[in-house]
């Protein structure tokens, strides 16, 4: 008989079992890069997060103390400046100088009617000849008297009463010409004549106006200007007022000249802070052509001497920390530090500090309001020497 073959089943071959675990290596392989990749993808945003979160501020450009301008608003007005009203009631009879007129002390200026005025003058007079004439008369009287009583011809008692009525006519005469030397007082008044020699700059009235004296109707006739000199007042504020002294010069700016200045002196001070906080000042000029005119609107420019260890800084710099004025420092670290300042003077646009900050600091520009201090920030750039500060943060 044949022999029967013997079948056996056939085993996994060595190169298969390598490609399994191949497989397997390359799958734990692609998983492991995947891990790692998402890791550092995640560590990359929150490095770039973090980066995000540092805020990029400027500098503010910190400039030393010196000689600083404060320029405040002033007003012009002439030396002598006189409102002329009437002392006399009447009707304007005529008027000769007009608007603008240049004039001389004494010069008149118009004439006023009064016939009222005139006709008590006339009746003071009367009434001084009729004193006179009882005075003539008792004084007559007293001698004879006197005279009478030498003879024993009257008594003493008699010739006192006449001695005394004597007395009592020479006091009526005095009242009399006294009420005639005061309405010849009033009759000057008549004549409206310039005070100073300056000029009219105003006239309010024309021939032939009632003019009443010491009613609501009673204004100025005229006003005389003397403008060869000129005063300047200013309110310099409190916290400057200490700077200010008489001697100091100023330089103003008017808008009709542009370009030009005009030197003023400071000769008085009100030595005393008003309500609104300021000290009045006032300054002089000399103004022999009138080119500058009483009434006007001037810059008034104050050059200031700073301290020594005073700096400036834009004002945009300043930020409040817990109701104190401070500033941002960047330190060598690029971390903040907040800093309380005192400040010296408000020169509107730049503040001066008096302490708290020194030349060469990095003072943060427009600090945003979330800054802390110790945050970490990264500086766009250096301020630009005498740079003015209207950097924008």
């Amino acid at each position: 008989m044949p022999e029967t073959a013997s079948v056996s089943t056939p085993k996994p071959s060595r190169r298969l079992k390598l490609i399994g675990a191949g497989a397997a290596c390359v799958a734990v392989a692609v998983v492991a890069v995947g891990v790692v990749t998402r890791v550092q993808a995640d560590q990359s945003l929150k490095a770039w997060n973090r980066a995000q979160a540092i805020p990029t501020v400027g500098l503010a450009p910190v400039k030393g103390g010196g000689a600083r301008d404060l320029v405040l608003p002033g007003q012009l007005q002439a030396f002598y400046n006189a409102p002329i009203h009437a002392r006399v009631s009447g009707y304007l009879k005529r008027w000769y100088v007009d608007l603008g007129a240049p004039v001389k002390a004494g010069q008149l200026l118009a004439e006023i009617d009064t016939p009222d005025l005139d006709q008590q003058v006339l009746q003071a007079r009367a009434n001084l000849a009729t004193a006179q004439a009882n005075q003539r008369l008792s004084s007559i009287t007293a001698k004879r008297w006197e005279g009478l009583v030498a003879q024993d011809a009257v008594s003493r008692q008699e010739a006192d009463e006449k001695m005394g009525d004597l007395a009592a006519r020479n006091s009526a005469v005095n009242a009399a010409r006294a009420d005639l030397d005061r309405l010849l007082a009033q009759q000057s008044f008549k004549r409206i004549t310039a005070p100073f020699d300056g000029v009219v700059t105003a006239r309010n009235t024309d021939i032939g106006q009632l003019i009443s004296v010491g009613g609501a109707a009673d204004t100025a006739l005229f006003t005389v200007a003397d403008q060869k000199k000129l005063r300047v007042y200013v309110s310099v504020p409190q916290n400057n007022s200490a700077l200010i002294h008489r001697g100091l010069t100023a330089a103003l700016s008017l808008p009709e000249y542009p370009g030009q200045t005009f030197k003023a002196v400071v000769v008085n001070d009100a030595q005393a802070v008003a309500a609104n906080g300021a000290m009045l000042v006032e300054l002089q000029l000399d103004n022999p052509d009138g080119k500058l005119k009483p009434g006007g609107y001037a810059q008034v420019a104050f050059k200031l001497p700073s301290a020594p260890t005073a700096t400036t800084l834009p004002a945009t710099a300043l930020m409040y920390l817990h109701d104190t004025p401070a500033v941002a420092v960047v330190g060598p670290d690029s971390h903040v530090h907040l800093r309380p300042v005192k400040i010296q003077r408000d020169l509107g646009a730049e503040i001066e500090i008096g302490a708290g900050v020194q030349a060469g600091d990095k003072v943060v520009n427009n600090p945003p309001e979330s800054l802390a201090d110790g945050d970490l920030v990264r500086v766009t750039s250096a301020p630009a020497k005498g740079g003015a500060a209207n950097a924008k943060g």
